[in-house]
């Protein structure tokens, strides 16, 4: 979404300057309950040269939305509709050749877990090389090269000899920087990192950060960041989604998702963020758990656990997505939130006692 389009209910059709622009991306999982329902209409859009971050709780389907666009949800039992289209092309429903043409190539993968997302049994250089050869045409030895240079990129030392190291010689953030350079390989337009620091100490963790923001002014590469840290997302995110539920709560600018939240759910979580000079008694919790996406709740989504629930309408009526100020998107029916009251639950008429 663009900081300045100006929207009704919902992200506007125009997709004019989107890199990547996502619509209406439903996934759905059968079971034997029922169809889970993990993501619900989402839409969103990727600026060239910036980050959206995408930040809520595990569950919340982050992670299923960019597996989703990259397709890499088929031969699952997942239903996927939507649009997602990356400058022109459609990636929902496209054939393995186009995605196999895309994943690696113009759209670079970050995972979690480097330890199982990179093969135990090639050499970091045979995986850094591998997508090079595949989609840039270079030769072993051009490919080796290259190899040498994103490794020193991502500030591994002495990179022409580790590049002959399996994985399991490097350390976590070491594993994790290879990961980007794997992801770097084929000079992306797009690099998405799901939970990408999620596993490492805080003094990696702010290393990676740096790093990626270091390669992005550098390369102009767009950047879909996927997480639960909304410390890391205030360093790193030009805009943010909050998700819940499957579906984008709140969607604005970094600096004005932070200074002015306009959901409760977005404030909950801002409110159980740590901060220099506040006494650790004094965070917020979230009172309840994420509903079960078989049996999602009538009306709002959040409101059985929202502590700033007015009236009967948050339990009847879902409320759109709709721009609450200029490229700041909620989806709420009010526009004067409170911050959170801390495990507490507003009453709705008809409530149990």
């Amino acid at each position: 979404m663009t900081g300045d389009a100006v929207v009704a209910t919902a992200p506007p059709a125009d997709r004019t300057g989107a890199l990547l622009s996502v619509r209406d991306l439903t996934v759905r999982f059968p079971t034997r309950r029922g169809p889970a329902t993990v993501v619900a209409g989402v839409s969103f859009d990727v600026q060239p040269g910036r980050t959206l971050a995408i930040v809520g709780e595990s569950g919340s389907g982050k992670s299923v939305s960019t597996l989703a666009i990259t397709g890499l949800l088929a031969g699952t039992s997942a239903q996927v509709s939507g649009s997602a289209v990356l400058e022109g092309t459609e990636l929902i429903g496209a054939g393995e050749g186009t995605l196999r043409r895309i994943r690696g190539n113009r759209i670079g993968m970050v995972f979690q877990d480097p330890m199982t997302a990179l093969n135990p049994v090639l050499t970091v250089g045979r995986q850094i090389t591998e997508s090079m050869r595949t989609h840039l045409g270079l030769s072993r030895a051009e490919a080796r090269d290259r190899a040498v240079e994103l490794l020193g990129l991502v500030g591994i030392p002495d990179p022409a000899r580790r590049l002959d190291d399996y994985p399991h010689r490097f350390s976590g953030g070491m594993r994790q920087r290879v990961m980007i350079a794997i992801g770097l390989a084929c000079s992306p337009d797009l690099l998405v990192a799901d939970e990408a620091t999620t596993a490492l100490d805080v003094t990696t963790q702010a290393q990676i950060v740096e790093l990626v923001l270091r390669l992005q002014q550098e390369l102009g590469m767009a950047v879909l960041w996927i997480t639960h840290d909304l410390g890391v997302v205030a360093r790193i995110a030009h805009r943010v989604a909050v998700m819940y539920a499957g579906r984008i709560l709140e969607e604005a600018d970094t600096d004005a998702l932070f200074a002015q939240p306009r959901h409760p759910y977005t404030n909950g979580l801002l409110g159980a963020l740590p901060l220099a000079g506040r006494p650790s008694e004094e965070l917020a919790t979230i009172p309840g758990m994420p509903p079960d996406p078989t049996a999602l709740p009538i009306g709002c989504v959040f409101h059985p656990r929202c502590g700033q629930r007015r009236d009967a309408r948050c339990a009847t009526e879902a409320p759109p997505l709709r721009e609450a100020a200029p490229g700041h998107l909620v989806r709420s029916f009010y526009d004067d939130p409170d911050p959170v009251r801390a495990g507490s639950v507003a009453a709705l008429p008809g409530d149990a006692a």
